[in-house]
């Protein structure tokens, strides 16, 4: 009896070195796939190799993560918890506590919660905890208008809704189209704009009807002339204008001026120089009639389109001719290269020719215009001696020339002039001679733009211009029942910053790189004001 009692309590305390902690869990569920890391003691006792049977099924691998760390101060009752529950599952992926799980979905929470903060810092500029301008950043602003995407079918579409609603008629698909240049529009004169317009029932003003015309057949061009031909017929509209019965005039009259805008857009694509006006035209519908009249308000805004006038084409063009003068950018016995017809540059000759310098001027000219023409026509009438030759002769004009002078379209905000077609290859060739190229604009012109090539950004002309060559027989008449031939009318290209010598501004002489300090400047002024 008492050998049987013996061997029973040594029973036990094998039992207990190998398993410990089997008192306080009543039910050994973690046989199998349970943490060895219970008590130090009877870790250490299951190293040393009980024979008890107990501990050799205790000893196969487990998962390293769910071993406890004395140094921790964890509680090897919880941990054995665990340890049961993943047994039950699978022995290589413990099952976590609740107070573990509990844990990590608030560390994702308060991550989640750290990234939507840096993203509001980052997007509205440090006004986060505005609501109103959270949710205006998560609109990412449209980097092409959808009447300049003429490659995309939603945008054409949603373009064409647009004008069905104004009731401006649309231009009709070209034929064939150069495959490069598909995302542009091209302009053909073969079917007129105002064929389908009733001049009874229709919503646009006659003086823009005759705009509109006149800018699809060519015969008001030039930024300059564009955009003065512009606004004096905006400023027959608002005088024939009249605020309908419970409307302001503000509002009305900015919603009247969107269909002529989409209209002139129709007959040919917008310059840089009127789209700054339209915004200085909007600008004022807006904020210089609050608290007036009407005959009020229309008159302000009649003086205002004439204060632009003055301000940003009349007066800049006498100052830049003045700073030409002072600074001696054109001497005595200069020989002097232009391209085409600008208006500016024509300007800043005569004021030379004016004050007594002896220069002289070689006008270089190209198709499918042939603008230099008129521009010979109108420096020999003011008496100044000229020599007119065609851009592939341009090398052997650079041979004696000391000086290029060339006008602008507009000025891009990383410093790229853009301009007439042919004036970067002059500028070019002008480089390789070593001739200094100055180039006249506007800061009107200025654009917020930033373009390095010619093929994103520009516009196409009738095709049918290149085919006409004078009094000649045209050989390309019917060159659209050739398949395989297709005609391209490049209207302006994009000149390089590092061929352009310097930019003769109202401001003063400024290098083409100086384009985002004025245009921040003037930001400043407006808000001022």
């Amino acid at each position: 009896m008492s050998d049987k009692l013996g061997a029973s309590g040594q029973d036990k305390v094998k039992d207990q070195g190998s398993t410990p902690g089997k008192k306080k869990d009543k039910k050994p569920k973690g046989g199998k796939g349970g943490n060895p890391s219970g008590d130090c003691k009877g870790q250490q006792k299951t190293s040393d190799g009980s024979k008890s049977p107990r501990a050799k099924t205790e000893e196969k691998p487990t998962d390293v993560t769910n071993q406890t760390d004395p140094s921790k101060g964890q509680k090897p009752k919880g941990q054995q918890k665990t340890s049961n529950n993943g047994s039950q599952t699978d022995p290589n992926k413990p099952q976590k506590s609740k107070a573990e799980l509990k844990a990590e979905r608030r560390a994702l929470q308060e991550q989640q919660r750290a990234l939507k903060d840096q993203k509001k810092e980052t997007g509205t500029s440090g006004s986060s905890k505005d609501t109103s301008s959270a949710s205006v950043a998560k609109i990412e602003p449209k980097r092409v208008p959808d009447h300049l995407m003429a490659d995309d079918v939603q945008a054409q579409k949603k373009m064409a809704k647009k004008l069905e609603k104004q009731k401006i008629p649309q231009r009709t698909k070209v034929q064939r189209q150069v495959r490069l240049f598909e995302h542009l529009h091209q302009y053909e004169r073969e079917v007129s704009l105002t064929q389908s317009l009733s001049f009874r029932n229709s919503t646009i003003h006659p003086a823009i009807v005759r705009l509109g015309v006149q800018y699809a057949e060519g015969v008001i061009c030039g930024s300059n002339a564009r955009c003065l031909a512009m606004l004096v017929a905006f400023k027959q509209v608002i005088a024939d204008y009249t605020t309908p019965a419970h409307k302001e005039l503000s509002r009305d009259l900015e919603a009247r001026i969107k269909p002529y805008i989409s209209f002139l857009n129709q007959c040919r694509l917008m310059s840089v120089s009127m789209g700054n006006a339209i915004k200085y035209l909007k600008y004022n519908i807006s904020c210089g009639t609050r608290d007036l009249s009407d005959n009020e308000a229309k008159q302000n805004l009649i003086e205002s389109i004439d204060e632009y006038i003055k301000i940003k084409i009349i007066l800049p063009a006498k100052a830049i001719s003045t700073f030409v003068i002072e600074d001696k950018k054109i001497v005595d016995n200069d020989v002097i290269v232009v391209y085409a017809c600008s208006s500016l540059v024509l300007r800043v000759l005569r004021t030379a020719h004016e004050h007594g310098i002896k220069f002289r001027v070689i006008v270089i000219d190209g198709r499918p215009r042939m603008e230099g023409k008129e521009m010979l026509r109108r420096l020999v009438r003011a008496g100044i001696k000229c020599s007119y030759m065609l851009i592939n002769a341009v090398s052997y004009a650079m041979q004696e020339a000391t000086k290029v002078f060339l006008g602008a379209h507009a000025l891009l905000a990383n410093g790229c002039v853009m301009s007439r077609v042919g004036s970067s290859q002059l500028a070019l060739v002008a480089k390789s001679f070593n001739v200094s190229v100055l180039v006249c604009c506007e800061t009107y012109k200025f654009c917020e733009r930033g373009q390095t090539d010619s093929f994103v950004l520009n516009e196409l002309g009738d095709p049918d211009d290149l085919v006409n060559i004078g009094n000649k027989t045209a050989y390309l008449s019917d060159w659209r029942d050739y398949n395989s031939l297709t005609l391209l009318n490049v209207v302006y290209d994009v000149t390089p910053p590092e061929f352009v010598s310097v930019v003769i501004t109202e401001l003063r002489l400024i290098p083409c790189t100086s384009v985002p300090v004025v245009l921040r400047m003037k930001h400043v002024e407006t808000a001022e004001t």
